[in-house]
């Protein structure tokens, strides 16, 4: 065995920064802790080139004493703890008194700080874990500390960092959580002399919110309260139609901390059940505060992870807190598009009961010109109708008069622990059950439910004529083959390439059943083909096969999404990948991307949706570029994709059958699921009793034998 060496301390010291000091927001959050466990309440961040050159945290908090400052960076030395009873009792953001030592073991750092009671400020200068500097200076009250020149010492780990703007990205999410988790405190972000973010410190939550994530995310939500056991529940779930894709926007802070908890995420989640689409996820911002010595932060050192000493009353309040704010306090979508159009043009007179009469003369619109006969058609839509194309049945649609009587539907009453559902009960196994759940859904790639896209409708009239009642061509005679030009028999082509002269078995379309499967009598056999998944293959096939760029429509008005900060830096990341996939996608501020072009066929989808499960799926680093640009084709082909329960012309129906028919390979869509199920003659036969298989003597027979014998 090999001599045990102690190591000398700066070695100890880069050994021990590697563990809270993985990127330049790791150094923002532990600066901001600090800052906020000082007592702070303003605070501002500034970063230049990500981070990695230059960041600088200034507070108006207590301040450093000359005396301490020295001790401040030096390793496990922390004002917050003082006994062993401490730690199981943390209150404050920071405990362990590694942050600033292993930030200076990595960097440049100055330090400029003056207390309440110091008439004259300090200014300290540290580097690579080397003291450089301690003299006076003048200074406000409270602590500026500036970082630069990160991981100068240490090149390999420069080199893991990700580029600029990702790192930049990283930082700002750090800065967003915060504040959401501190609504008292003023904070202000600079990046590359830009001010990015400013949260008005008045201890509202919601207007925190929306200046972090915007007007569209803070008018979703929905606001909540309860106590249960000890445990408090206070802030704001979303609303069940403003789901998303993904929990990326899933906040839970503990005792002002931000943690991942699986506990909290499926109590929300179990309260969303039965009013949230399969697939979709609630979003939230929520405080729990709970006694301290019902949690263990003491996990990672990142602190993100706690251990609960009994999650039964986490995941009670948290449920109940969402279910009452989406039970009583959700309220439908109202549809206001007359009133808006007239308070747009100005002027309106509001009569009795929900009815607006207009005065197109007072408005002032411009008459329309005279329509020019033919100018969009030749014929008339009467003797169109009458030829027979599309439907002419009118729908009546009853108004309801003014003076009838609304009939209103009571609020609901709150939940209390006594209105418990029956599947919800005390037992701790159960909450684990759910947890565990949610911990294989996490790597499970969500349901989507396939949308509709319409069919393009014939310019007139045609009459459909079954593949099996068209003549038949005559074969060519092909010339014969020469010996020398033989070609070896390959047996199980895995791949027939479908063309027009291809030999199709024939076959005859039944019908469809359920508006979902098509029934296709084939040689003997009867094909039940799924059309959802058949076209959802076929536009697979299509798009993977990379003969011609994905056509895209350029868009009449940009379409603004907002995302979390590292979704945001996943898709600027990754645009080129979308122009392939036929997205044009640009930044349009920070959390903000505009979307100018989409996918012809995914144009009448939700933009907004589309691009949140993208982004979410290019925030998976583990998962290498082709299998994103795979997925996406994946998704954009069940989008587009004919749903179950659409209409669906004949003629489209044999394109689907001959598609099946010319490609062998084509047994299943680009989920997993079966394209098609075949039942042959036979098997339906005997179904209906039609015909006995013969598997031997009968018993009676073998009696009567037995008999004889």
């Amino acid at each position: 065995m090999a001599k045990i060496n102690v190591l000398p301390k700066h070695i100890a010291d880069l050994i021990a920064a590697g563990e809270v000091v993985e990127r330049p927001s790791s150094v923002i959050k532990e600066l901001m802790e600090n800052a906020i466990d000082a007592g702070a309440t303003s605070l501002t961040v500034e970063i230049k080139n990500g981070g990695v050159t230059y960041m600088r945290v200034t507070d108006n908090g207590s301040g450093i004493l000359r005396d301490d400052i020295r001790n401040a960076f030096v390793s496990h030395a922390t004002s917050k703890i003082l006994t062993e009873e401490d730690l199981h009792g943390i209150g404050t953001l920071g405990f362990r008194g590694e942050a600033l030592a292993s930030i200076a073991a990595v960097s440049r750092v100055d330090v400029l700080t003056r207390t309440a009671d110091d008439d004259v400020g300090t200014v300290y200068k540290i580097e690579g874990s080397e003291e450089v500097l301690l003299s006076d200076a003048g200074c406000p009250e409270g602590t500026t500390i500036v970082v630069k020149d990160l991981f100068y010492n240490t090149p390999a780990r420069m080199k893991f960092l990700k580029k600029d703007v990702t790192e930049g990205n990283s930082v700002a999410g750090v800065v967003d959580r915060i504040a959401l988790s501190h609504p008292e405190i003023s904070i202000r972000f600079i990046r590359d002399d830009k001010q990015i973010l400013v949260t008005p410190g008045n201890g509202n939550l919601k207007s925190t919110i929306y200046s972090v994530f915007g007007k569209d995310f803070s008018n979703a939500l929905l606001e909540t309260s309860y106590e249960l056991n000890g445990v408090s529940v206070n802030g704001f779930v979303s609303k069940p139609t403003a789901s998303r894709p993904n929990r990326s926007m899933q906040f839970f802070f503990l005792n002002g901390r931000l943690v991942k908890s699986m506990t909290a995420s499926a109590a929300l989640e179990r309260a969303y059940k039965d009013a949230i689409m399969v697939g979709k996820f609630p979003a939230c911002v929520l405080n729990i505060d709970l006694p301290f010595e019902m949690v263990d932060v003491n996990v990672h050192p990142a602190k993100t992870e706690v251990r609960f000493s009994n999650e039964r009353p986490v995941f009670d309040a948290v449920y109940y807190a969402a279910k009452n704010a989406i039970t009583v306090k959700d309220t439908p979508n109202r549809l206001t598009l007359a009133q808006q159009e007239v308070q747009r043009q100005g002027n309106f007179k509001p009569e009795t009961g929900d009815q607006l009469k207009l005065d197109r003369k007072k408005l002032g619109r411009t008459e329309l010109p005279e329509k020019i006969e033919g100018f969009w058609s030749k014929e008339l839509p009467k003797e169109w109708e009458r030829k027979g194309s599309g439907s002419s049945k009118k729908k009546s649609v009853a108004k309801a008069r003014p003076d009838e009587p609304v009939n209103e539907v009571p609020a609901p009453t709150p939940l209390t622990a006594s209105d418990r559902p029956v599947e919800e009960t005390t037992k701790t196994p159960e909450v684990e059950a759910a947890v565990e759940e949610l911990k294989q859904e996490a790597f499970a790639e969500p349901k989507k439910a396939p949308e509709a896209v319409e069919p393009k409708a014939p310019e007139g009239p045609v009459p459909y004529v079954r593949k099996a009642d068209r003549p038949k061509e005559e074969p060519k005679a092909e010339p014969p083959k020469k010996a020398e030009q033989e070609l070896p028999v390959v047996e199980d082509v895995p791949v027939v390439p479908f063309s027009e002269e291809t030999e199709l078995p024939d076959f005859r379309i039944i019908g469809e059943a359920f508006k979902t499967y098509i029934l296709v009598e084939l040689e003997g056999k009867m094909l039940m083909v799924d059309k959802h998944a058949a076209h959802e293959r076929i536009l697979y096939d299509r798009l993977i096969a990379n003969k011609e760029p994905v056509q895209s429509q350029m868009l009449l008005m940009p379409v603004t999404v907002s995302l979390s900060k590292e979704e945001y830096s996943a898709v600027l990341e990754h645009t080129d990948l979308l122009q392939e996939a036929g997205f044009d996608v640009s930044d349009f501020g920070p959390g903000l991307v505009a979307v100018r072009e989409v996918p012809v066929m995914l144009i009448k989808e939700d933009v907004t949706q589309i691009l949140s499960e993208i982004a979410g799926r290019l925030l998976d680093r583990n998962d290498p570029t082709p299998e994103k640009l795979d997925w996406m084709y994946k998704n954009m082909a069940c989008r587009a994709a004919v749903k179950a329960g659409d209409d669906t012309p004949p003629a489209e129906q044999e394109k689907f059958i001959e598609y099946i028919l010319s490609h062998r390979e084509v047994r299943y869509c680009p989920h997993g699921r079966p394209i098609l199920i075949e039942m042959t003659r036979p098997e339906l036969e005997k179904t209906f009793g039609r015909i006995q298989l013969k598997t031997g003597p009968s018993v009676r027979q073998t009696v009567r034998r037995k008999k004889k014998d």
